[in-house]
């Protein structure tokens, strides 16, 4: 054996780093667009069921593939979905607006209608083909305000009056900042129960009969009077209506951890930014 057969020439070496480089990253881009992969959560849309600075996972398998599915969000519009069914009612999912402006900007809601569903809302109640769904008063629940949750008014439209989280604010017994959320459980025709925020009239709480479109779904956050869904226009960074299935990326399926926002450079608080009790949390 020469010595060219155990140290080979320094080109040779660069290459096969660089090969095996791209095959590791070839293989993580494919997990990630077919398998599952991490979401962050960026705003309240989805409280109380997910928080700001929750990260879950997401899979992609569940509603087959289509356009969407790649990581990088690269593909034009494509119709139909390869192996695709149609997301269960309650069931939690990333979605891309249909707006081609915000191509990239996956959201999170919850899936309400389904293809052939008359949704409404009338004085904040959700109807479904013609019925209410079944609500119970949940009382006040207090969140604490922390690095990731300040219990700020986001409304999006500047000229309504909607003060949001700015007027839940309060100071606990324990001299603590919270933000006190008014909670209504909802359940859906299928059984799924889930829990919403509900701060009184807002814009959203009226919402006229909508026949959800062959092939589409009718998205809504939990969070009722500050989300952004398919019951708000576009023009307000709404989804504009129902959207289509093509444009769902994958189903969230459990929290993995979640973090308060409080961390700094000290290494000291890297442990304590950590929410207590949020991980493994199954969002099925």
């Amino acid at each position: 054996m020469t010595d060219a057969d155990t140290n080979p020439p320094r080109r040779f070496r660069w290459y096969k780093e660089i090969r095996d480089l791209t095959g590791l990253i070839l293989l993580i881009v494919a997990f990630q667009s077919l398998v599952a992969k991490l979401f962050y959560i960026p705003s309240e849309s989805m409280m109380p069921t997910l928080l700001v600075g929750d990260r879950l996972v997401v899979s992609k398998w569940p509603y087959g593939w289509s356009y969407t599915s790649p990581i990088l969000h690269l593909l034009p519009f494509m119709p139909g979905r390869l192996f695709g069914r149609l997301p269960d009612r309650g069931d939690i999912v990333i979605v891309t607006p249909p707006d081609a402006g915000r191509r990239g900007e996956d959201l999170i809601k919850r899936v309400i209608g389904l293809p052939g569903d008359v949704v409404r809302m009338t004085g904040g109640r959700l109807w479904l083909n013609g019925r209410p769904l079944p609500v119970q008063d949940g009382g006040d629940r207090l969140m604490p305000i922390d690095g990731n949750f300040h219990c700020d008014a986001h409304d999006p439209d500047p000229e309504r009056s909607f003060p949001g989280f700015a007027a839940a604010r309060i100071t606990g017994a324990d001299g603590r900042a919270y933000c006190r959320l008014h909670i209504v459980r909802e359940t859906l025709p299928n059984g799924r129960s889930y829990d919403t925020i509900d701060f009184g009239p807002s814009a959203e709480d009226d919402f006229p009969a909508y026949k959800v479109p062959a092939a589409h779904v009718f998205l809504m956050g939990d969070n009722r009077d500050m989300s952004a869904d398919s019951r708000v226009p576009t023009g307000l960074n709404g989804l504009g209506g129902a959207v289509p299935i093509e444009n769902i990326g994958g189903r969230a399926e459990f929290v993995t951890y979640s973090l308060d926002g409080s961390a700094t450079w000290n290494p000291v608080t890297w442990l304590s930014m950590f929410r207590g009790g949020r991980s493994g949390i199954s969002l099925r």
